[in-house]
């Protein structure tokens, strides 16, 4: 039997589902701004308080490590850990700025299907990030998620680059430029999404 000299802090755990309904509350708002931009001041309001909400877990998370010695897993582990998932709510925040800023418009469908699929991401992340408390039994399934993650951001690449191609077809140099730069912040949230879910997949390898 194993003897636990020190209690290990269990607090990131909760920190980490934390910030992960804060990443799939900011992917919801954004698919519902690029499925209406007429809402986007307000919607782009409601991202911004989410990602502040998201950088206060982030401070704690970083604060806590800082000051624990035993901890569930790696201290690199648990500082990328935070480190991505908070690129992906910033990203999300871009998105939605850039939109309102930009005076975007309306969405092409390519668009709606990209954040639909970062939303998708969100949710299988926040699926893993509930297993990690009992990672033994859980492995398999924290794994399945990782797995899904992949595949959306295969999916989101090609949607990418469908999107890309139609803007460019455009004679409006300006509006091309405007959604090139939403654009790669949705996809940039969406690799952040395949980051974390590789980081995940290192810390099943190392405790099981």
């Amino acid at each position: 039997m194993k003897l636990r000299f020190m209690p290990r802090e269990e607090r990131f755990f909760e920190l980490f589902n934390e910030q992960a309904t804060n990443l799939v509350r900011a992917a919801d708002l954004l698919v519902k701004l690029v499925g209406d931009h007429t809402q986007a001041e307000d919607l782009r309001r409601q991202i911004e308080e989410v990602e502040h909400e998201g950088d206060l877990t982030t401070h704690e998370i970083a604060d806590r490590l800082n000051r624990t010695f035993l901890t569930p897993f790696d201290h690199e582990d648990i500082h990328e850990l935070a480190g991505r998932l908070d690129d992906i709510l910033d990203n999300i925040e871009a998105t939605a700025d850039r939109m309102f800023l930009y005076e975007a418009g309306a969405a092409s469908a390519e668009m709606v299907r990209l954040t639909q699929v970062l939303a998708d991401a969100a949710k299988a992340l926040a699926s893993a990030l509930e297993r990690l408390p009992d990672i033994g039994r859980n492995a398999r399934r924290i794994m399945d998620h990782c797995i899904e993650i992949h595949r959306l951001e295969n999916v989101g690449d090609e949607q990418s680059r469908l999107a890309l191609a139609e803007v460019f077809k455009e004679s409006d140099a300006l509006y091309a430029l405007k959604w090139k730069e939403i654009y790669d912040h949705v996809e940039n949230a969406i690799d952040k999404c395949e980051d974390v879910a590789s980081i995940l997949e290192g810390i099943v390898v190392k405790h099981t």
